[in-house]
């Protein structure tokens, strides 16, 4: 075997490693139904704002397509289930949808994923039987573009795909959807497109609260829950049902397809018999997937690897049928201002009442010295914009324009927003380019607010009053693990005989 080839062989397995010990990744579904939403480039304004990186949409809509462009936001859009029919009829209907609907906004818009239908399981037969030859037509139109790499195609499903799910280790898929899960099985492990599902512990317990604890489908049990079968222990029902859909897989010998939960939450808002539907039910449980997903160690059954999930949704849908808590998903309302406070880094502790402050008893915020230009201009806009504050004080001439440069128009802005939105840790975020501090920024005659004070800047500046509080709930950035490059053992990189 050559020196050459071996290191060749090397790298590639280094790189396998890496891949396969990548950083699970949390993002958001941005559902629209609703007549009050804001424009989407509002919407992207938001989610850069917090740093989402992940976001999923349900069809391809070029006002929305085009507000994500050159986000570096990565997207995964869908086709309908109304919509099969002419995908799975017509190699030529797929080519002209991705020629008109994809082709045109990629790759400045980031596509990665096309979900083919949604939930066929709760479908009529005569749509689920479509799925399958839709996906085929659609991997084959993107083949022919040469994106079949870089965009996966796959489809949704809920967890009434299984017969059974508990214990985990009984999951198996329902026999009666095995003419169109076989294929699509296969068509996923030929293509390494991960299996799809939307998992709501919430249900689970609104359904049977006399079986389910609510401790348990919100990741705060104390005790455990044992698999008779296995004697493994379950801390929470989102792992349970993980680990059911991994049986049901294991039992059909796709061992290899990976699982992708691309819809998971909890309502903050309910009807009088959904009362589980609370804001503080609703922030324990988001808080406590993130922070599970962002240190994700694997499941029970399936130790290790990474998962990626969509937390469901952006905002409150008002046009969606069904039971209060239907409408009632979102982290944001339509205006833009928080549902409740979220924490997005999946590191910290949120405060659910109360503010924190520095040691004397006060803090500002002020930017950080260590976040691009970018980030900083993103955070910025969105505070002068939609976080309503008022930066006339910034303005030429004001007492505060002076620097005049972004770190110091910034951390105006970023104090004004913190100081009226309950200087809570959470309002200092601005996607980790904020920074609480003890020592007062202010100088000349540029005060900086505090809470409860007032803005005391020179009187030729104009200060609006605090608007309806609107916490910020800032967003982890995922990225490989880059670390594992220095601690891997450097000797699969150097020439070696054998």
């Amino acid at each position: 075997m050559s020196r050459g080839f071996k290191l060749i062989f090397a790298v590639f397995l280094l790189l396998m490693i890496l891949g396969i010990c990548r950083a699970s990744k949390v993002g958001v579904c941005y559902g629209r139904n609703a007549d009050d939403l804001p424009t989407p480039d509002k919407v992207v304004q938001l989610i850069q704002m917090h740093n989402i990186k992940y976001v999923r949409i349900y069809d391809t809509n070029i006002q929305v397509l085009k507000a994500f462009a050159n986000t570096g936001i990565e997207l995964m859009i869908g086709i309908p289930n109304s919509d099969l029919l002419p995908f799975a009829q017509f190699q030529s209907n797929a080519n002209t949808w991705l020629k008109n609907s994809v082709l045109p906004y990629y790759p400045a818009t980031k596509i990665t994923y096309i979900t083919v239908g949604a939930e066929l399981t709760e479908a009529p037969n005569s749509t689920s039987a479509l799925v399958v030859p839709a996906m085929q037509n659609v991997l084959t139109a993107l083949k022919r573009a040469g994106l079949h790499k870089r965009i996966k195609v796959s489809s949704t499903h809920s967890l009434g795909v299984l017969s059974r799910s508990f214990p985990p280790s009984a999951g198996a898929f329902n026999s009666s959807h095995a003419f169109f899960l076989k294929p699509m099985l296969e068509f996923l492990a030929e293509n390494q497109s991960p299996f799809m599902i939307d998992l709501y512990p919430y249900y689970a317990y609104r359904d049977s609260s006399t079986n389910v604890s609510l401790d348990y489908a919100l990741f705060e049990a104390s005790s455990e829950v044992i698999d008779p079968n296995t004697g493994l222990l379950y801390t929470n029902m989102f792992d349970a049902q993980l680990d059911a859909i991994n049986y049901a897989l294991m039992a059909l010998n796709f061992k290899t397809v990976n699982i992708m939960v691309t819809e998971t939450g909890w309502p903050s808002k309910g009807s009088p018999k959904e009362t589980a539907a609370t804001p503080d039910n609703a922030q324990t449980y988001n808080t406590n997937l993130i922070r599970y997903v962002v240190n994700y160690t694997g499941t029970p059954a399936k130790p290790g690897g990474a998962v990626d999930v969509y937390v469901f949704s952006l905002f409150n849908e008002n046009r969606k049928p069904g039971l209060a808590s239907e409408r009632n998903w979102g982290l944001f309302f339509p205006d833009q201002t928080s549902v409740y406070n979220l924490d997005f880094t999946g590191k910290g502790v949120v405060d659910m009442t109360g503010n924190t402050t520095g040691s004397n008893g006060t803090s500002w915020c002020i930017a950080s010295s260590s976040a691009s230009e970018a980030d900083l201009q993103n955070a910025l806009s969105w505070a002068c914009g939609s976080g309503n504050v008022d930066c006339s004080a910034i303005q030429p001439s004001q007492p505060c324009f002076e620097p005049d440069n972004l770190a110091s128009h910034a951390s105006y802005a970023f104090n004004s927003y913190y100081q009226q939105n309950g200087a809570t840790d959470i309002a200092c975020s601005f996607g980790g380019v904020g920074v609480r501090t003890n020592k007062n920024p202010s100088y000349d005659n540029c005060l900086y607010a505090t809470t409860g004070g007032k803005k005391a800047i020179a009187s030729n500046a104009t200060v609006a009053s605090p608007t309806k509080s609107s916490s910020s709930s800032p967003q982890r950035s995922y990225q490989w693990t880059q670390h594992l490059l220095v601690v891997f053992p450097l000797f699969l990189l150097v020439p070696f005989e054998i």
